[in-house]
């Protein structure tokens, strides 16, 4: 254990819940008649007595964030004063102390308490955070920023940060976990929290946690075989493999992240879901668990929402000025079904919030029921489906329609029973957004005929089907101009005289990129909007073909014109058109 550290000022501990000037004099930072004048000048013009007295001069910001810590309990720690062992460095890794810029200072392993100074005192999240991440009580010390700063110098530099590779080295000499080797399942509980609770194994998951939030990652894959434990990362809607963890760690992680996700170490034979919330980086992220008990162990995949990373802004996600124009009047009208379709992982839930973010005012009474509620949005009222507590999605809504709403997001029409108070809530005046899952636009029609909507109801309640997909940008700091091969045309059903004037683009790879060419993604929109055409031929069962064919008519761009267009545009390349759109004659 480290040496106690030195308290600043005369006992920060008995300072909890006293007056602020009290402590500040107490500090010698003030006098009395200083602190009078502090109060006269705020019982005149009101505002924080604290910044009043910066203002005043007679305190600096960081004495104020002192006293501020004192007074809700927190001890002052002079890091200037102290050194702090490297057993007590070490259970801290570089990206975790750099991310959330702390210091720890002590560690009690009896206790399984670790002192760690920050220099914020109302940094509870970091603290909650830290809970979850190393498994331990955390007891928060004020230290002021420029300690903080010049102790992450001492300590923590940047360049010595620890790869996921180097501590798999490390593991690997590892004897305490060597013991583990060839165990397999049979490990009993005992020696499993013993492993799950290895300072180990918790930097590993921290580290692959922070790294898949730095890569923009939306997944993270933890899956066992016969003989190897994978991990791999979604990016960009890519898998790629990242080196692999000891096959014997398999249990461990699975286990240590249910403990963070408060599920059931024991229960191995049941999928389970949970969910673990972080802030990194001063950015809310949450990570939705979910364990599938395989062959060959349970499979653990880590969905990650990162709020900070999802763009509401409906002009950022892909779509063009004229199918934009279409897509902000679609949103506007009082009432009706907006329905918007693809596959899982093509950005729908996205496109709604964005269509809920631009309508959010004050005037209207916005409601959602998803499963999951992925984004917070301030001014909306959202609600977690729970089959499992007999929250369905008909259940909710039926119970929105006694809430009076004007707009109602459905996360997901899945059946009859959902779909007709979906028709019945747009009937009765409610703007209806919801998702299907269809190839595209025209067949979400003969879904929902499949689901049990009459033809007629179709017609009177359904304002426009859009359908979207994902493809991924080329990488703007390795982007190269480039003449496609004659069989890349072809996939596209292009020749070389169509394309004569036409500049096609891809990524060289390079680090910003992760050497896969790409960043980021964007959108590929297909709108069918409802007009007395489409819907006479619904009522006439026209087949899906017809249906196509006469919204093309009728201004339609389909996924793959959409495609070409983005093409065209230098944003992404032919391998993802052909892969994400079908062509249409």
């Amino acid at each position: 254990m480290s040496a106690v550290a030195p308290k600043a000022g005369k006992g920060g501990g008995n300072y909890k819940g006293r007056p602020l000037g009290r402590i500040l004099i107490k500090m010698d930072k003030l006098n009395r008649r200083q602190v009078h004048e502090g109060l006269a000048i705020q019982k005149s013009k009101r505002g924080p007595l604290g910044q009043i007295l910066i203002d005043l001069g007679y305190i600096e910001p960081a004495d104020l964030q002192m006293a501020l810590a004192a007074q809700i309990g927190m001890e002052p720690v002079n890091l200037d004063a102290i050194d702090i062992g490297q057993e007590v460095i070490k259970l801290l890794p570089n990206q975790m102390a750099n991310t959330y810029r702390i210091i720890p200072v002590n560690h009690d392993p009896d206790t399984k308490t670790l002192e760690i100074a920050t220099a914020s005192p109302d940094n509870f999240q970091a603290t909650d955070d830290l809970r979850k991440l190393l498994g331990m009580s955390i007891r928060p010390l004020i230290a002021s920023d420029d300690q903080i700063t010049a102790a992450l110098n001492r300590y923590y530099p940047e360049e010595q940060s620890q790869s996921i590779n180097d501590l798999l080295d490390e593991m690997g000499d590892d004897d305490d976990l060597a013991k583990f080797e060839g165990r397999g399942e049979s490990l009993d509980l005992e020696e499993l929290r013993e492993l799950t609770d290895s300072n180990p194994v918790k930097q590993l998951l921290n580290l692959v946690l922070l790294q898949a939030i730095r890569d923009k990652a939306s997944d993270i894959h933890f899956e066992p075989f016969e003989d190897e434990y994978k991990l791999r990362y979604r990016i960009d809607g890519v898998l790629y493999e990242m080196r692999p963890p000891p096959r014997f760690l398999a249990m461990a992680i699975a286990s240590r992240l249910k403990v963070m996700a408060d599920l059931d170490i024991a229960e191995r034979r049941m999928p389970q879901d949970g969910r673990i919330a972080l802030t990194v980086g001063g950015r809310p992220v949450d990570l939705r668990v979910a364990v599938l008990p395989t062959m060959f162990g349970e499979s653990v995949v880590l969905r990650i929402l990162d709020r900070s990373n999802v763009n509401l802004d409906l002009d950022k996600l892909g779509l063009r000025e004229d199918d934009g124009n279409v897509f902000r009047q679609l949103i506007q009208r009082p009432n009706g079904i907006l329905i918007n379709t693809g596959p899982t992982g093509s950005g729908k839930t996205t496109t709604l919030y964005a269509a809920l973010n631009t309508l959010n005012d004050p005037k209207l009474k916005i409601l959602t029921a998803e499963d999951p509620v992925e984004y917070d949005i301030d001014g909306i009222i959202q609600c977690q489906v729970n089959p499992g507590q007999g929250m369905t999605f008909a259940r909710c809504l039926r119970s929105f329609l006694r809430q009076d709403p004007d707009v109602i997001l459905v996360g997901e029409v899945r059946d009859a029973e959902t779909a007709q108070i979906a028709v019945q809530a747009s009937l009765t005046g409610h703007l209806v957004f919801t998702t299907l899952h269809t190839n595209d636009a025209p067949s979400a029609v003969a879904r929902l005929l499949d689901i049990g909507i009459e033809p007629f109801l179709i017609t009177a309640t359904v304002e426009a089907i859009i359908a979207q997909r994902l493809a991924r940008r080329v990488c703007t700091n390795c982007k190269e101009a480039y003449e496609p091969r004659e069989e890349q045309l072809y996939e596209l059903g292009l020749k070389p005289a169509d394309i004569e004037d036409k500049i096609f683009y891809y990524g060289a790879g390079c680090d910003y990129c992760n050497s896969s060419g790409y960043r980021g993604r964007v959108g590929l929109y297909e709108i069918m909007v409802f007009n007395d055409e489409i819907r006479d031929l619904i009522m006439q069962g026209a087949s899906t073909a017809v249906l196509h064919d006469a919204a093309c008519r009728n201004g339609m761009r389909t996924l793959r014109e959409s495609g070409m267009l983005a093409l065209y545009d230098g944003i992404t390349t032919i391998e993802e058109v052909v892969k994400e759109t079908v062509f249409s004659d």
